[in-house]
């Protein structure tokens, strides 16, 4: 079974500003630099509609983890990351994004659109993160959910204070 999350988040900066830092190199780098779940960029690409596509990826070593989770997964496992974002009518963005972790049992996927307000763009997300672990994966699925809700959050307020720093 898996669990849905939804969240809302408002940010001062415009869609035309957040879609463009996307499709900045220097963003992801220092964005990797601030958040270190995921350590390498593997691509970057930006086509001429202005859609961004991201790659991210983790080599994981479980002894180096010292998540209670770490039992579930194998020995050495890669985590892949991708984000792609794509202008939509009305000064719109979509996104499609993924967690994807390789010969592990946990997941996590979702939809974004960010859309301009009068004060700068809103950022809705919907999220289902999936555990496969008979007994404990609901409980576990929570857990990833609320860590993803406050990375999500985390990144905004991240990429709002990028721009102002880019301008």
């Amino acid at each position: 079974m898996s669990k849905t999350f939804n969240l809302s988040l408002d940010s001062p900066v415009g869609v035309e500003q957040i879609l463009a830092a996307f499709g900045e190199r220097e963003y992801w780098l220092a964005r990797l630099s601030i958040f270190s779940g995921i350590d390498t960029l593997e691509s970057l690409s930006v086509d001429r509609d202005g859609s961004v596509t991201a790659i991210l990826t983790k080599d994981v070593q479980r002894n180096r983890e010292s998540s209670p989770l770490a039992k579930f997964f194998p020995e050495n496992w890669r985590v892949v990351q991708r984000e792609t974002w794509h202008p939509l009518s009305g000064n719109r963005v979509g996104g499609d994004l993924s967690i994807t972790p390789s010969r592990a049992p946990g997941s996590a996927a979702g939809t974004a659109l960010l859309a301009p307000i009068a004060t700068g763009s809103r950022l809705k997300c919907a999220a289902k993160v999936e555990f496969k672990v008979p007994l404990i994966g609901g409980e576990i699925e929570r857990m990833m959910g609320r860590v993803l809700v406050q990375n999500i959050t985390a990144l905004q307020h991240f990429t709002a204070d990028w721009i102002a720093k880019h301008k």
